[in-house]
């Protein structure tokens, strides 16, 4: 789906989107999950979802997507990184080419008509599914950078996040489980392959058939090392060569660690670069 996630090949800069390969934009709805009761809704947020630990998985996204910690510097990003999705831009990589940046400037502009990227939704509807920028050159990048300072483009970005990547991921690792880390590597799986069946939904489909997910009786260790097995290969399948240190000495390390909880401090590497949080 994505972007910044580094891609070491050859002649492909440090920056680049490897999270835009294989996304599916159409969300996957597994037909084993429920959606949490209204009692669960209510509760107070766990896991993930509470305010210091999803500000925490953003960091560790933004290590891997855009070798920093300070993921709220990523809301002016755009860029096209050449891999055939158009232009990828935002906190999450949003894609002219995979359909999520169109929905996000359509829901934007429903609630503030006018907006600086209004003017280009009859070209990101005509470019969406393609790597075309038709109708966006010249313009358009700017217009993101001078729109992504306005702190309503800021909510937008954060919502459309939510809506289908984290609150997705959280509530289906729920589903299965799985605590913190678990929740958070269905997280970074969701973000880097996108929701649908050829993404993070086929991994978990493949990895349950490894393993039981402790919501089936397994053990939370093994279900989640079999989970990282088969994103691993999944990666490499697609792309020989891609970095993988994302899930090699970041979540592997803490699964290694047993910090299930994932209790700070943290130390992890991504492409060679070490990361601390106290």
């Amino acid at each position: 789906m994505k972007r910044a996630g580094v891609l070491m090949l050859a002649a492909v800069p440090v920056a680049i989107a490897a999270t835009a390969y294989g996304f599916s934009s159409t969300a996957h709805t597994d037909p084993r999950s429920a959606h949490p009761s209204a009692a669960t809704q209510r509760r107070a947020p766990e896991g993930l979802a509470a305010p210091a630990m999803k500000n925490l998985a953003q960091e560790l996204v933004a290590s891997a997507e855009n070798s920093t910690l300070d993921w709220r510097s990523a809301y002016a990003y755009i860029q096209d990184i050449g891999d055939g999705q158009g232009y990828t831009a935002g906190i999450i990589g949003f894609c002219t080419g995979t359909h999520d940046l169109l929905v996000l400037v359509e829901r934007y502009t429903a609630a503030h008509p006018g907006n600086g990227l209004a003017r280009y939704l009859p070209a990101l509807r005509k470019v969406d599914g393609t790597a075309s920028h038709e109708g966006l050159d010249p313009g358009f990048q700017a217009a993101w950078r001078a729109e992504a300072k306005v702190p309503a483009f800021q909510a937008a970005q954060d919502a459309e996040r939510d809506r289908i990547y984290f609150d997705p991921a959280v509530s289906t690792a729920k589903r299965d489980g799985l605590g913190p880390l678990g929740q958070f590597i269905y997280y970074d799986a969701i973000v880097f392959h996108g929701p649908g069946t050829d993404g993070f939904y086929g991994i978990r489909e493949r990895a349950m058939r490894q393993a039981k997910t402790p919501a089936e009786g397994g053990s939370e260790k093994a279900y989640l090392s079999a989970f990282l097995d088969v994103r691993r290969a999944t990666m490499r399948a697609k792309h020989p060569g891609i970095d993988t240190t994302r899930v090699d000495t970041a979540q592997r390390k803490f699964l290694e660690e047993g910090n299930l909880s994932l209790h700070t401090p943290l130390v992890w590497k991504v492409y060679g670069e070490t990361y601390k949080v106290p």
